[in-house]
């Protein structure tokens, strides 16, 4: 094999956790070639829309409807959009079946979806990580809150974490700069919604990735909210922006894009992986890399995939797989319900400009001595703001009267989305669908996943509670809807290599080793036990920075 193909570490996935991987190696003096199946995306100079106004698409920012034909997943939600269109994957070279519907949309470029997630940060508690074993769901994490809390730390100072400090046992505060101001509605309503209820629901401003004051080679937040389309400032953590430059600053990092690893290479006699196959994007030339180590952060469905892919006479059924799990207890957030209303007063306040962060409301069912006739619970994620010119104002449709109106801002409106923990039942699964294949001639995945009686009365408490404490706090005309809860559309895909206690219920240990395979990591949202309804993105930074830690000590110890 060419010297060239051979390093010490091979890093698959170039998004959250694979950046924050490839970061940890290099900083520890590792050689790594970090694999991508997309094309490179520059921080800067690739963010072709990032400084264009809205006039300045053909459609203005909308979608066409060549695009909706083109599209077909996609168009189910907002990632169909002429602003960012390249940075999400093409419906027609990347299918999947679905046995049951799920959305599921990807990114597959240098970054991946680092660029496009919505930043909303946050820690899990003890009532998460222990959740499962209280409750005698799916297996327990191997983990507590005690285990990775110096890791969260050391993720927030690193990515950026702006957030306010509210003592709350189920939202552990974290390492913060400066949080980012309320509205003054919704600080009237945060103060209502306290006095209303005692003090035992909250309303908070979001713990999110963009950073309020300057980090190394970063400038903060211009509250410009146009995140999705990459920022040229640097604004907010992404792979772009922070962890890969980072890691090229050590000269330890070969970053290889076009690259799709089909397999991880497993040498039985030293029942340990010896590399991975890769798949050319462009010439559909086959390679094989060799490393010491290998970590999966490929995204959660895809990191499953390579390991299903991975199949031999001794792990007939894909690597990892001896325990029965790989592939099931697939997860997300389930969405769709939405409140809203109007809130009279403040005519004479506005706020500066586009805020790209919102208000959270922490989870208060079946905590604190709460108790519902479902397990688990819910958060929501809203902001309170005025209406802007693209309003519809009933009395004026057309004419002076109208533009001379909407030269004003409109009503103050409150708005929010509950997000819901799904539960790891063992039925919603992955495999791979042998009879139908993808652009290069690869076997897709078949995806089979639901919500169940537990999400569903879940839903029922999330749009009746959000309808009550929206008109409890004195808004007006509030409406309540419950929506599109198909699973995907939280893009917040977890489990299906889920970390456990013992190699009989799980794919990974309390390090994301894997049982069958020590010298492979994967710490995206495959290794998660359970969802909890908190945006995941923060406990991959950490657990994937806690992984390296462990896989490189072991290394040094000669254990890998």
């Amino acid at each position: 094999m060419p010297e060239a193909n051979v390093f010490d570490a091979i890093v698959v996935g170039s998004g959250i956790s694979g950046g924050w991987a490839a970061k940890e190696l290099t900083e520890k003096g590792l050689k790594v070639i970090m694999l991508e199946r997309g094309e490179n995306i520059e921080h800067i100079k690739d963010y072709v829309n990032a400084t264009k106004d809205p006039w300045e698409f053909p459609h203005r920012g909308g979608r066409t409807q060549e695009m909706i034909e083109k599209y077909p997943v996609l168009k189910r939600d907002y990632p169909l959009s002429e602003t960012n269109l390249n940075y999400w994957v093409k419906d027609w070279e990347c299918p999947y079946t679905e046995v049951k519907r799920f959305d599921w949309f990807r990114g597959y470029h240098v970054g991946g979806r680092s660029l496009m997630w919505g930043r909303q940060s946050y820690r899990w508690s003890d009532i998460d990580f222990e959740a499962n074993a209280k409750e005698g769901l799916g297996t327990d994490w191997p983990i507590r809150y005690k285990d990775i809390a110096p890791w969260y730390d050391y993720a927030e100072s690193f990515a950026g974490i702006s957030g306010s400090k509210e003592g709350l046992n189920v939202l552990p505060d974290g390492k913060f700069l400066p949080p980012m101001e309320l509205t003054c509605v919704e600080k009237d309503v945060a103060e209502r919604l306290k006095k209303h209820y005692n003090g035992s629901r909250h309303l908070i401003i979001g713990r999110t990735a963009n950073i309020t004051r300057p980090l190394p080679g970063r400038t903060q937040c211009q509250f410009r909210n146009k995140c999705s389309l990459g920022c040229p400032f640097g604004g907010y953590f992404s792979t772009q922006s922070s962890t890969l430059p980072a890691a090229m600053k050590t000269g330890n990092l070969t970053l290889r894009p076009f690259s799709i690893v089909t397999k991880v290479l497993y040498d039985k006699d030293t029942q340990r992986a010896i590399g991975v196959e890769v798949l050319d994007a462009e010439t559909n030339k086959t390679y094989e890399y060799k490393a010491k180590i290998v970590f999966l952060n490929a995204s959660t469905l895809n990191s499953t995939w390579i390991l299903l892919n991975s199949a031999t006479d001794v792990f007939p059924d894909g690597l990892g797989s001896t325990s029965g799990q790989l592939g099931h207890n697939l997860m997300d957030h389930h969405l769709g319900v939405r409140i809203n209303g109007q809130f009279e007063g403040y005519e004479d306040k506005y706020y500066f400009g586009r805020r790209p962060n919102g208000f959270y409301i922490p989870r208060f069912r079946n905590v604190n001595g709460d108790k519902r006739d479902y397990l688990r619970g819910f958060g929501y994620q809203g902001q309170g703001n005025r209406e802007s010119w693209n309003r519809n104002v009933a009395e004026f449709n057309i004419g002076v009267e109208l533009k001379e109106t909407l030269t004003e801002p409109g009503s103050w409106q409150v708005g929010m989305g509950g997000f819901g923990e799904i539960l790891p039942y063992h039925e919603n699964k992955v495999t791979l669908d042998k009879t139908k294949k993808d652009k290069w001639g690869l076997n897709v995945l078949a995806i089979d996943c639901e919500l169940k009686e537990n999400e569903l009365k879940m839903r029922k408490d999330m749009l009746a509670d959000g309808i009550e404490m929206l008109e409890a706090a004195g808004v007006k005309n509030v409406k309540g809807k419950d929506g599109d809860g198909t699973p995907g559309r939280g893009i917040h895909e977890m489990g299906t290599a889920r970390m456990g206690t013992d190699p009989k219920n799980s794919v990974l240990n309390k390090f994301n080793q894997v049982w069958d395979a020590k010298n492979v990591f994967v710490t995206d949202g495959a290794c998660m036990t359970s969802a909890s309804c908190v945006n995941p993105s923060l406990t991959y930074m950490a657990l994937t920075a806690r992984a390296v830690d462990f896989a490189v000590s072991e290394l040094k110890k000669g254990n890998l």
